[in-house]
């Protein structure tokens, strides 16, 4: 069976989606829906910007979303997914590919999210690090001892857990975590504490906006960051989504759920090959690639 994975924020680069824009009207109709529902040209920032105009998280998040999107729209009846998830913001890639969100909803969303998360991250100082080498249990442990906001926010794979938190708690937990064997404590450069109960003002604005949003049955289930099983049920869908924002990405148990359910081949559409690595980290008997490009 083959699963289809949608990357997160990180995986953008100059350039992405203009060998689509080029070469499809399919793509070309879509970016430049694109263009009007978010009324500015995120084309030519995608196409023709620079790493920092990228980085901006308003800007980061759509233009993830639109590269995947695209791309899983472009491959047409190629596209017969058995199952599907996406890395936090992938899951937006991931409900529209497999019908559960149509194109503009799913943008609009992916925008209003974003830009959410940037007012909230503006709010209070905050921040994430990336744990190598310790069993997860041991940064869970860590994580509560800690005074202050720090928790942990990403399951990529075993022996690697991003920890999310203010930036005081975060420093403390490096250190403890350094301590405790961990090869590395890596602090990543990100706008704030994504999954963390920081982001609580940015649920509460998007929570209006999903509600307010038409959900459909999936054409197949949706393997969600926060509940980690099959769903097809729309108000589930929603109620996981919403939960999403300040909830950790169990991506590694995830991945597992999709295997257990008969998953053999994973492809991960959309820009960058991070969740091919994990899913190959996760358990080396499956096999995975990427579709970046046409």
């Amino acid at each position: 069976m083959k699963a289809y994975v949608f990357p997160g924020q990180g995986a953008q680069f100059v350039g992405m989606g203009k060998d689509m824009y080029e070469s499809s009207k399919v793509a070309r109709d879509l970016f430049e829906k694109a263009n009007d529902v978010l009324g500015f040209k995120i084309t030519d920032l995608m196409f023709n910007g620079t790493d920092e105009d990228l980085r901006q998280t308003k800007v980061t998040q759509p233009a993830v979303f639109l590269h995947s999107v695209i791309l899983a729209k472009t491959m047409s009846d190629k596209f017969q997914p058995s199952m599907v998830a996406g890395h936090s913001l992938g899951e937006f890639s991931a409900l529209v590919a497999a019908g559960a969100l149509s194109f503009e909803d799913g943008l609009l969303l992916v925008s209003k999210r974003a830009k959410a998360m940037q007012k909230a991250c503006e709010l209070n100082p905050s921040t994430m690090a990336a744990i190598i080498a310790l069993p997860d249990a041991t940064v869970e442990n860590i994580c509560a001892e800690i005074d202050g906001i720090v928790v942990p926010a990403n399951y990529n794979c075993p022996g690697q857990l991003v920890i999310s938190g203010s930036v005081e708690a975060i420093d403390a937990a490096c250190v403890k975590l350094l301590e405790a064997g961990a090869k590395r404590a890596l602090k990543l450069s990100v706008g704030g504490a994504f999954h963390s109960p920081l982001m609580e003002p940015a649920k509460v604005e998007l929570a209006a906006a999903i509600e307010a949003a038409s959900f459909s049955k999936p054409i197949c289930p949706v393997y969600q960051n926060v509940s980690t099983i099959a769903e097809i049920d729309p108000i589930k869908i929603k109620s996981n989504l919403v939960k999403q924002l300040t909830a950790p990405v169990k991506w590694t148990q995830s991945v597992q759920n999709m295997i257990a359910d008969g998953a053999t081949e994973f492809v991960e559409v959309g820009p960058g090959k991070v969740l091919q690595g994990l899913v190959i980290k996760i358990n080396k008997e499956v096999t995975a690639m990427s579709i970046e490009n046409l």
